[in-house]
Formats: structure tokens, sequence, C-alpha cells
């Protein structure tokens, strides 16, 4: 299905407010897709049994919000659910208008960067500077390993370089901030808020006073992209993306266009209470850590991050422990913490929920656990893995709303700098200026 390039006519409308928070001003009303279009349909709370049916169908899961489930199909789908007993009610297009521009070589959907876009721009600003940026090979793509093209996994240190910065250690003299995006290939927006952060602290060291003591005093790493060969499937689309949301391991059963898996539920700690269906979205592999993208990032959270936390789930990590880890996602617009694999409360709970709240400032996300937020608990995630493991202060951003031009896995392009960035630009700040001392305030 190939939709019509049509001017972005219907785009959001933003004002900034005097805190710098993006807010709505005006909306367009999504109108319900005809033929095979594709759509974003509530239903009530789905079972697991019940989400089986319906992927098994041909719907994509997409969301879990209160009492909702967002399944992703067209029409014709959504009439064979209701032949089912479900009442799929219409949400909104996945699809946005793709304004019609001369798009830059590397890119698709609007604008949105290719893998390889990333990779060459990443080298391109480290090596214009090498006294604030390094670039580091953490890692293969599943595909790599296989032989079978592929990528590396880059993170980028961003700190003023002195002697015996930058280097994968946890032993580091600056507190550290790490950040990874597009673990979840289809959530695109995550990897440009992602991107922009690289360029605020690059671009403003000297001329802004905020980054430059930041930069002077923190560490900061990012992986934009987590899941690069994910990534290529999504832009293998064009303007018409594809629904990846795992990797590309395709050996783990017969599954077509679901094939991989969820390396948001493959992490080693508390691994296992997932899907075990290898065609199902949130299938966790065959075993913890399986995945080369998983031990990439687990990898590079060690060598980054000192060990602070008791082994017991109780241990929490002391008042003087350091740094920070955010992993940014699509949507929602929640700030989650820790627990996600157990509705117990996490020994640092009030401390998470405070410098969450801190965050929620600039972005006015909703903080709180799974139980909180989207309502159903996760194994294998790598927030957990974060502070279970290591007792840094962790978080999961759910960038952007459930529908409009800016809502949903494929936000229109402009939408990241009118919306997305400028209100994540403040909390991103705020984590990263916590470093030292996360669990002091």
């Amino acid at each position: 299905m190939k939709r019509r390039l049509v001017t972005a006519s219907v785009a959001l409308g933003v004002a900034v407010a005097a805190t710098g928070v993006a807010t709505l001003t005006a909306q367009a009303e999504p109108t319900e897709p005809a033929g095979d279009e594709l759509a974003t349909w509530t239903v009530d709370r789905l079972s697991a049994d019940q989400a089986t049916e319906l992927e098994e169908l041909g719907f994509t899961l997409a969301h879990d919000h209160g009492d909702e489930s967002h399944i992703i199909g067209d029409e014709a789908l959504a009439e064979e659910a209701r032949d089912l007993g479900y009442d799929p009610q219409f949400l909104d297009t996945v699809y946005k208008d793709v304004a019609v521009t001369a798009q830059q070589e590397g890119t698709y959907y609007g604008g949105y960067r290719t893998v390889d876009s990333y990779e060459a721009d990443l080298q391109a600003l480290a090596d214009a500077n090498p006294d604030l940026a390094s670039l580091h090979d953490i890692g293969d793509s599943w595909l790599k390993t296989q032989g079978e093209g592929g990528h590396d996994v880059y993170a980028i240190c961003l700190t003023k370089i002195a002697e015996g910065d930058c280097e994968t250690d946890p032993d580091s003299t600056k507190p550290r901030f790490s950040l990874i995006a597009q673990m979840h290939a289809r959530e695109i927006a995550t990897g440009e808020v992602a991107w922009r952060w690289i360029e605020k602290l690059v671009d403003g060291y000297g001329t802004d006073a905020a980054v430059t003591e930041l930069m002077d005093t923190t560490e900061v790493w990012v992986v934009p992209i987590a899941n690069p060969d994910g990534v290529d499937i999504v832009a293998s689309g064009g303007d018409d993306p594809i629904l990846q949301r795992k990797n590309a391991n395709d050996t783990n059963g017969n599954c077509g266009d679901s094939l991989g898996i969820d390396l948001n539920r493959n992490s080693t700690f508390e691994w296992g209470n997932d899907s075990t269906n290898p065609c199902s979205e949130t299938y966790q592999g065959p075993s913890a850590g399986s995945e080369p993208e998983t031990q990439a990032v687990e990898d590079w959270l060690r060598a980054l991050h000192p060990d602070q936390r008791g082994e017991n789930a109780t241990d929490p990590a002391p008042d003087d422990a350091r740094d920070v880890f955010i992993t940014l996602h699509s949507y929602g617009e929640y700030i989650i913490i820790p627990w996600g694999y157990t509705s117990d409360v996490a020994p640092n709970d009030a401390q998470l929920r405070s410098l969450g709240a801190s965050m929620s400032e600039s972005n006015g996300y909703f903080v709180g656990t799974n139980d909180d937020t989207v309502g159903y608990s996760t194994s294998g995630t790598t927030d957990d893995m974060g502070y279970g493991e290591l007792g840094v202060a962790s978080f999961t951003f759910e960038i952007g709303p459930d529908s409009g031009n800016c809502g949903g896995f494929f936000p229109a392009f402009e939408c990241v700098d009118e919306t997305l960035w400028p209100e994540n630009e403040g909390a991103l700040m705020t984590a990263a200026q916590a470093a030292a001392a996360p669990y002091a305030g």
C-alpha cells in the first residue's frame, strides 16, 4: 500500500510556553482510513490469549494504556475482529502526512535518518570535535554476526575530554549519564531526539553556560540506534515505514514479517516472564541476553557504570551512588521507573520518583512504575537491568502522545523539532545534571 504524498496541511500547531515546554494549540481530527490503509484501533484490555489471537489474525500489537489496548491493522482486519466478538474503535491513522519536499539522500518518511546516515553523521561529528566527542564501536547487530551485512552498534561519548575521559572503565573520574534510543526500531522519533541531544551538547559548549558546565564535569554517552538491523527494515518502507519492533533474527520460527526478538525483553536481569511465542511482538528470545545487540548494550553499561547495589532485590543503591541512565521509547508520555518485572516497590522508589518529577517539570510526562503507567509487567528490560544490577538511576521515557500528527510510532518529521525535542530537551538536561548524585535529592 502506497500513500499519496501531500503537503502537511494538518500539521500539529505548537506554542512554547515560558518554561520551554511545547503545548498543543491545534490538532486536526484524524479521519478513518479507507481501504487497506493501516490504522490504530482501541479495544478492551487484551489478555495474553486474546493478544495472541489478534496477532495470529494479522494485527500488530502497539500499546496498552489503562483499560485499553491499541492494535494496528486495516479496516478489513477490524471487521474480522468484530466477527470474533471484539469491538475495535478507530483511534488514528498510523502514517501521517508527508510534505512534498526535496528529501535529503539517506532519509525517509519526510526526513528521518537511515542507519547509514546516523553512522556517517556520528563519525563526522566526532572527527570535527576531537576535544568534545569520542566514537566507540560497542558491538554488532545480529545480521553482522551472521555475515549478512548488518551494522556495528555505536556509542558516542560527549565531554570536554581530559586525560582518562571517555574510556570504557566504570572507575571514571567524572559521573556519567547514558542514553539509548531506537531499541524498538519502529519508534523512529527517539533516534532523532537522541541526535538533537548530541548536537545540543557539542554546539552549546562554550556558548551555553549550562551545557558548558555539564560537559566540563560529566561524561554523556549516547547510543542513538540500539537496533540498527530493525531500523533498516523500518526505513526500507520509505514513506510507508515498516512496523518492525524487534531485531532481524529470523531463526526462531517461521514468522514472516513478524521475525525477530524484542530486545527490551531479552536483558539478563529478571528475564523469562514474557512471550515465548517467536512471532509475538514481545518475544523474549530463547535465553537471557541471547541477542548480540542486548549483549552490546549490557556490556557497555557495565563498562560505564560501577556496581553500586547489593544482590538482593531489597538492597537500595546508597544515597551517594552516581550516574543516570535513560532509554527512549514511544509512545504514551510517561517517565517509567523500576520495577517493571514486579509490582513490588523498588528500594529507591521515592528517590527515583523525585528525580522523575524534576524531569517531568520540562516534558509534563506522568511519572510512575509499569503498574502506574502502562499497567502491565515486563521482564528482561534494559532499565530494570541498569538499576537492578548496577544501581544506576534508570528511567524509560515514552515519547509522544497516543494519537495526532505528532503521536504514535510514526509522527510527522516536523514534530521532532516542533514538539518532541523541545519538550524533552530540559528533561534530559535535568537527568544529566543529576548524574553526580541522583539519589541525594
